[in-house]
């Protein structure tokens, strides 16, 4: 019986991917696992082209990651560097490769995506974004390839899985604790509504709002679009209006750093003129000044975690949840300060 790929590979003690990249003359690979593979290349006697036919017909170990968004409205968004980060690291020790896709369009993602599956390029797929126009979803469900989107996903599938935090929860959470510090009039500070993270956490806060039988003020409420720019300039819009709100709840890192320079622009401070409360990461954070009221999102172990369900699924486990919720801490900080009735 002939050797294939995985022979070669268990007899190097390497994966299957660093055997591909031998074969294929890479160079991102450690001197020591070439020489391990060259030697059992000569040690069973084959020729490359042999090996390779091992490969194509059980396919590269590779998942692909896409971000569903354009490399335009994720530039300075920290969230995605730090998730590639994780699941980059996470697929190392796996021994996948990882190809990361970028597109103008989500039909031009689509296209890709399905053409790699169809050559067994690919064994699974992690989104970074779950859009709220869920027909990509649906799509990809009908290949039986893997989709760990992190994010919430609503609809019903065979093959997509959804990890996420309770972002609806967490907003309500965030917007309440505004407040119980004195707070009636609150903005919020969101993203564009394309995904249903944006969606959810500007739904908890009208929803905490209606709860507590304050008004919804549509002027407080301002989309901040995708990248600093814009974020900055909705931010001023908020703060500089005649009737400005005393707090703010920024629904991400980006809108954050506005909000924060937007505030110090007009020589003002946080949290003496207006508090601020809303979604950061580590690497934010520990720029802000005054630290900043809030939920630090897990991204590392929103990577991890999806990552672990998309390997899981590769390996063949079975009853995997639909759905996993990664818990968050809210932390009370220095940007927030009590109102006086």
């Amino acid at each position: 019986m002939a050797s294939t790929i995985y022979d070669i590979a268990r007899l190097a003690n390497v994966s299957k991917s660093t055997v591909s990249r031998v074969l294929n003359k890479q160079t991102n690979i450690s001197d020591e696992a070439r020489d391990r593979v060259l030697k059992a290349i000569e040690q069973v006697n084959y020729q490359p082209n042999k090996l390779a036919r091992g490969l194509t017909s059980s396919g590269f170990d590779a998942i692909m990651v896409i971000s569903t968004r354009s490399t335009k409205t994720t530039s300075g968004n920290p969230f995605f560097s730090e998730i590639l980060h994780a699941i980059a690291s996470r697929s190392e020790e796996e021994g996948f490769d990882v190809i990361l896709q970028t597109t103008k369009n989500s039909q031009e993602d689509l296209e890709k995506c399905i053409s790699k599956i169809r050559q067994k390029m690919i064994k699974g797929i992690i989104m970074l974004s779950s859009p709220a126009d869920e027909s990509f979803f649906r799509e990809l469900d009908s290949y039986d390839v893997p989709v760990v989107v992190i994010g919430n996903v609503e609809g019903q599938y065979r093959n997509v899985y959804s990890v996420d935090t309770d972002n609806f929860q967490d907003s309500y959470r965030l917007t309440e604790c505004l407040i119980k510090q004195g707070h009636r009039k609150i903005a919020c500070l969101h993203a564009s509504l394309d995904y249903h993270v944006s969606i959810d956490r500007l739904a908890g806060y009208k929803a905490c709002l209606q709860a507590h039988n304050l008004p919804l003020n549509s002027h407080w409420i301002q989309d901040g679009g995708y990248t600093t720019e814009s974020a900055y300039t909705a931010a001023m819009k908020l703060i500089s209006q005649e009737d400005a709100p005393t707090a703010v709840f920024a629904t991400d890192g980006l809108k954050v750093m506005s909000i924060y320079r937007a505030v110090y622009d007009r020589g003002q401070i946080i949290p003496n003129d207006i508090s601020v409360i809303g979604y950061s990461n580590d690497n934010i954070s520990m720029l802000l000044s005054p630290p900043l009221s809030g939920i630090e999102v897990p991204t590392r172990e929103l990577g991890w975690t999806g990552s672990d369900i998309l390997f899981d699924k590769i390996s063949g486990k079975e009853h995997i949840a639909a759905k996993t919720l990664v818990p968050t801490h809210l932390a009370l900080a220095r940007s927030v300060l009590a109102q006086k009735e």
